[in-house]
């Protein structure tokens, strides 16, 4: 298949696509699209997330100040205000994306090992590639409209948290219920469907591995957030 084929039927015809993709794993034209997809995000969205971290610092400055003195403080708004918008969005969030989608891979080939000796980590790769189109096309580009009419990176979610708007951004609460975002469960439904393909199995127990290891990233992720909210709390 061609990547527009692929590209298509990801959103359209995914169980024929995925079982095509298990017979022949294809993923480089994929993989070069969707890390151009991250690296244009990160670049648009990096003006307001800049600001999203100068704002919180305002809001928290005599908090901040007690716990870092003032040089601290002027240190920590010198390193926001000095940050390189390419060097954020064409080698580290791309490097880092690609990182974690190695490792993912290779997470859940384990995970896989466990019930079933077919497939292989090519096949595990290309699918997770592939359902990543969904969040890193269509989630990113409906995020970058809401960050763009919002201002702010913090205060937009395509998750749980779109229901309790006053809910503070830094709070562990917020962290956790963002986790749950439509993009991603619409990314790991798919991936299901490309496990059942990759590991010839039936599709609930691919989806069962693919929500699985959501379940565990998701703690990760949150995790990681709450540990870089303490930091203004």
């Amino acid at each position: 298949m061609t990547f527009g084929h692929r590209l298509v039927g990801t959103f359209f015809d995914p169980g024929r696509t995925f079982r095509g993709i298990a017979e022949r794993p294809l993923w480089v034209d994929t993989l070069i699209v969707v890390l151009v997809l991250v690296s244009l995000y990160t670049y648009l969205i990096f003006p307001h997330e800049q600001k999203d971290g100068l704002r919180i610092m305002e809001d928290n400055a005599s908090r901040l100040k007690e716990k870092w003195g003032e040089p601290g403080l002027a240190s920590a708004r010198e390193r926001i205000e000095g940050q390189s918008r390419s060097l954020a969005a064409f080698l580290v969030t791309p490097l880092t994306f690609l990182t974690g989608l190695l490792f993912s891979a290779l997470i859940v080939l384990g995970l896989g090992r466990m019930i079933t000796a077919q497939g292989n980590y090519l096949k595990v790769f290309s699918s997770l590639v592939h359902a990543n189109l969904v969040d890193k096309l269509l989630g990113n580009g409906v995020r970058f409209f809401l960050v763009s009419d919002r201002g702010s990176v913090l205060q937009t979610s395509t998750g749980l948290p779109v229901f309790f708007p006053r809910m503070d951004v830094l709070s562990n609460a917020y962290a956790f219920l963002s986790q749950m975002d439509l993009f991603q469960v619409w990314t790991f439904c798919l991936f299901g469907v490309g496990l059942a393909a990759a590991f010839k199995i039936s599709w609930r127990k691919g989806l069962a591995i693919s929500f699985i290891f959501w379940a565990f990233k998701s703690l990760f992720a949150a995790g990681l957030i709450i540990l870089r909210n303490r930091m203004f709390q």
